[in-house]
Order: C-alpha cells, then structure tokens, then sequence
C-alpha cells in the first residue's frame, strides 16, 4: 500500500530535483556499499516520484510521490514527519493534496449518522450556535444563554474556542450548569441537545480531563486540533470511554495554509487529516461568511469529510441569508454554525434560531428569500440586518 502526496512547487524551482530530494530525504536517504546486503530492505522504505506535470497557465508544477505505507504508524504525527518534515523548511513548495488508504488513521466513532441519531434529526440541515460573548460569562450566564435557545429548537452548541478552563467559568461548572438545561430540555420536549465542551490543558491532563467531562455528562467535546496536536484529537478519538462526537475547531490552520507557495492547502488540514484523525465534525469558514476563504477549497473539504461519513460545518459569519446558498453546496448534511448571526439578532438569540428554521421551512417550498416577500418576524429582521 502506498500513500500519494502532490506538492505544488513555483516557478523557478526545479521540480524534477525537488521531488527526487523529497523521495530520497523523506524516507530512507542515501547508502553506499557498506549496506549493500540491506539493498532490497533499504529499497523497500524508497518513496517514487510517480509524476512531474508543469501547469502552462499559473507556470506551477505539481511533483506526485509514492510513500511507502510501511514507512508510518497509521497515524497523522507520524504520516507528518514523513510527507512534510524536514522539507518544509527547505524552500517554497506546498502540499496540495494526500490520497491515504481508507484503512489508515480512525474512522469517526459517530460522523454524520451517530450524530444525526443522538440528535433524532435525520432529514435536515443541523443548526449550531456559539456562546457568545467568548469570554468574561459565569457558567449561569451559559446556561442562561443555552436556555433561551435550545427551548427555541437549536440542535448544538459549543464554547467559544478561545474559552478555556478559566476561572470566571471553569469548565466543569459550565458543563454542571448547561446539563441541568440539557436535561429540561429533555424531560419537557424530548429532544436532544448537544453542547461541545472546549477541553483544553497540557497533553498529560487533556484526556484525563476528557474523560472527566464526559463521565460528568458532556455529550460533546469540542478540541482545538491544530494547536493542541493531531495526536491529542486521535488519541479522543480511540479512547473507548470519550463515546461522544467530537468537533474539531480550525484554529491556526492559518498559519499553516494560507500562504501560496508554502504549508499545506487547507483542503489536506481540514479535510484529509482530520477526517482520517478521527474528528465527527470538522469546522471551517465558508467563502461567503466573514473570513476569506477560497470556494474551491472549501468543496474538496466537504467531499472529503463526506466521503469518511464526517459532518462538514461551514463557519464565520453564517446567517439565514446564506442558508440557501449552503443548501445548494452542501445538500442536507451539513451544520450550519453561527455565532453573533444566532446570538446577535435583532429580536434576541431564541429568534435567531427561528430565523434559521424559518429559511429551512421557505426553502423546502420554493419561497422568495426577498426582503419584499418575507412576513415580520425573526427571518424578516434577520435579513434586513445582515442581507440575503
């Protein structure tokens, strides 16, 4: 089994050479005589430059190497070191994809079936909320906030994820209040609500806390994946005692994608890795929310995380106006994530909520989305302050 990785390379690099140092460097290096009877072994962990295509109109080329699986242990860190290392620093030159053995890394423990069947939703886009402000509420101000709108119908919410384990707020009082209305929610309509806990702290304490919260009733976990490692959300992932899904936050992707001709595309960070590192649902910007984000992009991490059973969830700057669109790219399975477009309505964060059934409802019957055709009430306010 091999894994295939496309590094994109500028014009002025020589490609041919580069994707030969990378095959050989990334793998088993150089040997001379003195290993000659290792030969075939040596041979065996060798990655192969399976291409080298020049792209006439953006003069990029894209190199295409074979790794040997052998060479990793089916895992992200490890998958890492190899296809990226010590050659990330060695110049220009972008990973653009990795096409990985469906075997390799974790499956989602629950993905978009597990949760859709917590939730007894099955036949519907999910609507999800932040608590907002990110920081200096009290766990009762949550579980005020979560109150007001999980009697108003919204399946999910999370924590900021600037929110850690604060004094103001420390993380198991938030989860000890917020499930006194998870459970009244329960008792009184039968639904479901989910709430994504931040778990936060040093990789000793981070699952140990884990476990914790979800021993205490946390029905979600919510991880900053990229700053806290890939390990760390893997390591959630197989514990056989976190039996929740996990929502894996994009924090720092920036750092590691958004330059053009170094890092990896975002496609690979928020779609591949995470989908094979075991994350449930995975969060990203949309191109039409608040943040710049390429729609190119944004459609191969949807396919991706769709095609390992993964709940896409377009983020930044979500409102009603921009469901319709989102319902033609992404079809029912999505989680339509809004923060200040839920909380910061006009009429209040229980009729930013409506707002949101009320597109889905309009939608469903072919209805104007003008500002013309919309009754008074939560959608109409919606969209006379953040447009269509």
């Amino acid at each position: 089994m091999t894994i295939e990785v496309d590094y994109r390379f500028p014009a002025g690099v020589d490609p041919e050479k580069q994707a030969k140092i990378i095959a050989v460097g990334q793998t088993v290096g150089t040997w001379d005589a003195r290993f000659a009877y290792r030969e075939a072994a040596l041979r065996s962990h060798l990655a192969e430059v399976a291409s080298v295509e020049t792209e006439a109109q953006t003069s990029y080329s894209i190199a295409t190497i074979r790794f040997p699986e052998a060479n990793v242990e089916n895992d992200i860190s490890s998958l890492l070191t190899m296809i990226f290392g010590k050659y990330s620093m060695a110049g220009a030159a972008k990973i653009v994809a990795v096409r990985l053995p469906k075997t390799y890394g974790l499956h989602p423990k629950l993905g978009i079936s597990g949760i859709r069947e917590r939730l007894g939703v099955f036949n519907r886009p999910l609507i999800m909320a932040i608590f907002k402000p990110a920081l200096g509420l009290s766990a009762t101000d949550h579980a005020a906030i979560l109150a007001e709108v999980a009697h108003a119908g919204l399946d999910i919410i999370k924590d900021d994820e600037i929110l850690g384990d604060l004094d103001i707020a420390p993380t198991i009082e938030r989860l000890k209040a917020c499930r006194q209305v998870i459970e009244e929610v329960k008792q009184t309509t039968g639904r479901t609500v989910l709430y994504a806990v931040n778990v936060t702290g040093t990789a000793d304490k981070l699952l140990e806390k884990a476990r914790l919260l979800v021993q205490q009733g946390a029905n979600a976990l919510l991880l900053n994946v990229l700053t806290y490692g890939f390990s760390v959300l893997q390591a959630l992932a197989s514990d056989p005692e976190i039996n929740v899904p996990i929502f894996a936050h994009p924090a720092l992707a920036g750092a590691m994608c958004a330059a053009p001709d170094y890092g990896m595309a975002y496609s690979v960070v928020l779609g591949t890795l995470m989908a094979h590192a075991g994350a449930d649902a995975v969060l990203y910007p949309a191109h039409y929310g608040s943040l710049p984000f390429d729609p190119v992009e944004e459609g191969k991490i949807r396919d991706i995380l769709h095609s390992r059973g993964v709940f896409p969830v377009p983020s930044a700057g979500i409102h009603p106006g921009i469901v319709p669109k989102a319902l033609v790219d992404y079809g029912q399975d999505v989680i339509l994530n809004a923060g200040t477009g839920i909380m910061d309505h006009p009429d209040g964060a229980a009729a930013g909520v409506q707002a949101f059934f009320d597109v889905l409802q309009r939608v469903s019957k072919g209805e104007s989305l003008t500002l013309e055709a919309l009754p008074p009430g939560p959608l109409r306010h919606a969209v006379e302050k953040w447009g269509n």
